[in-house]
């Protein structure tokens, strides 16, 4: 009868232990999949799987043909959750749509001790943000800093010309915060007169 017990309780534990399993093995992309809903501490579909990200030569498809009758101003905003120093090499830039562009960003860890910390990104007009391509980006990853140590990274990236011709201004707002705090959600944009024009329903 106890061997008989032992079998069944043996049973029950190897079936726990498999859900435990199944469990942590779908939690990554449950995870993902809250975090893409949510938009918290996650890329988008759009600036995950472009070269610089891990997903190179994985169905990267992105409209390289320039149209230079088009010029789109993009805006550059930067906050801090945190000692940091944060900002953009330029305040703005004149881009064609399917050019290439670069943006340098230097960030300056101002504690006394070392510091783990990542970037979110957010955009206005949000219509904008799947036609937003990173290439590069350090929003791509987590960095640690010593203290007092500077570091400047780029953002490489591409607007698709398929972006509809309403919108003449984007807002690019990132929020570098330290790692291991409360995540921020995504920085709230205040699009210019322009951007703002371009949203759905304005007037």
């Amino acid at each position: 009868m106890r061997h008989a017990d032992n079998v069944k309780m043996v049973g029950k534990l190897a079936v726990v232990a498999l859900g435990m399993f199944a469990f942590g093995y779908a939690l990554i992309p449950l995870y993902k999949r809250i975090c893409e809903v949510t938009g918290i501490n996650i890329l988008a579909l759009t600036e995950r799987d472009v070269p610089g990200n891990g997903t190179a030569g994985k169905n990267v498809k992105l409209n390289t043909q320039v149209d230079e009758s088009r010029t789109i101003t993009v805006e550059f905003d930067a906050n801090v959750r945190g000692p940091w120093s944060f900002k953009p090499a330029v305040a703005s830039m004149k881009v064609h749509p399917g050019e290439l562009s670069t943006v340098m960003y230097e960030f300056r860890n101002e504690q006394n001790h070392r510091m783990a910390a990542q970037a979110i990104p957010s955009y206005a007009p949000k219509q904008a943000a799947p036609y937003f391509n990173k290439l590069e980006c350090f929003c791509f990853n987590q960095y640690t800093l010593d203290p007092g140590e500077r570091k400047e990274w780029p953002v490489a990236f591409v607007i698709d010309p398929k972006l509809s011709k309403d919108v003449t201004t984007i807002t690019l707002s990132y929020t570098f915060f330290e790692v291991g705090g409360k995540t921020p959600g995504a920085p709230v944009v205040v699009p210019t007169a322009a951007a703002a024009a371009a949203e759905p329903g304005s007037s």
